[in-house]
């Protein structure tokens, strides 16, 4: 994809299989939104398509459940004419979309707020609101920008949790996010963007393998002594993770008896799959924290298979 002369997406082809949950991870500015936006003929892709079934995907064939990063509802309507107005422009009857949406509202809370201005509800409300509308219809391809963004752990779960049952329904899920663990969790294969180009892409052990495979997650007391067995990857609270070096033996016996030589009082001690933070960590560093997705850049070719 690109704007003017600036490359945003470059060269990058992924595919997601039915029934799959794939996640689309990078640091803001990678190109995330820019993909997805892209793909969906919302931003003029330069080059590229996305196909579905092997058909190209044609924005009136329907299927897709796209819940946007900024959320598009109209605030100074009703929940439920809301619900129900969008119902509608998926086809559904009103009398089946008024029931839909108020079983909906009572699933996850909301109830009391059928008959309440959108700009009356938290960020946490419309965010449910927001989902409802998606999954409304039963698409057979879910792609979720931050869908919980914002969210307190409870609604995190519930939310988590209706995704969870569209999935167990037969619907492909496409997962933009940046909580490393919901991926771990969730995902089934996972595509990491830097700079508008694949720089890891496969299953999570795949990627974590990749990386290093392993870490030795420490509980322990005082500072960690540097060693030529082990890299410091992270030191948080009494929680440090050591990501092991060639010099190291596979189930890091030789790193707790130099800790514990080293008078470290270690509390615990495990070897355990590199987490995907530290790996996102370890790609993105403090581009982490730069600007969302900018509108600039080439798409390439892109196909999201069912």
């Amino acid at each position: 994809m690109r704007f003017g002369e600036r490359t945003v997406v470059d060269g990058l082809t992924f595919g997601v299989g039915p029934g799959e949950t794939f996640g689309l991870l990078g640091s803001n500015g990678s190109g995330k939104t820019t993909t997805i936006r892209a793909l969906l003929g919302i931003t003029t892709p330069t080059s590229g398509t996305l196909t579905i079934d092997g058909e190209p995907y044609r924005p009136a064939t329907g299927g897709i459940g796209y819940l946007p990063e900024e959320r598009g509802l109209y605030r100074k309507e009703t929940v439920i004419d809301v619900m129900t107005y969008f119902a509608a422009l998926r086809g559904m009857p009103r009398g089946p979309a008024t029931r839909w949406s108020t079983e909906y509202l009572e699933r996850v809370g909301l109830a009391d707020k059928a008959k309440v201005r959108i700009d009356r509800l938290s960020g946490g409300q419309q965010q449910k609101v927001q989902l409802g509308i998606t999954i409304m219809d039963r698409p057979r391809l879910l792609i979720l920008d931050e869908p919980t963004k914002g969210l307190d752990p409870v609604n995190r779960r519930l939310l988590l949790d209706l995704v969870a049952e569209r999935k167990a329904d037969g619907a492909t899920v496409v997962l933009v996010t940046h909580q490393m663990d919901e991926v771990e969790r969730l995902c089934d294969r996972i595509l990491l963007l830097k700079d508008g180009v694949a720089a890891a892409y496969g299953t999570v052990p795949e990627v974590q393998d990749a990386f290093g495979g392993a870490v030795a997650e420490v509980g322990l007391t005082g500072l960690v002594p540097p060693s030529d067995r082990y890299r410091l990857a992270r030191h948080e609270g009494h929680v440090a993770h050591l990501v092991p070096t060639a010099a190291s033996a596979p189930d890091g016996s030789d790193i707790l008896a130099e800790l514990v030589g080293a008078g470290v009082h270690v509390t615990a001690f495990a070897m355990r799959r590199i987490p995907l933070e530290e790996i996102f960590v370890q790609l993105y560093g403090h581009d982490a924290t730069a600007d969302a997705d900018p509108d600039g850049g080439r798409p390439a070719t892109v196909g999201v298979a069912r």
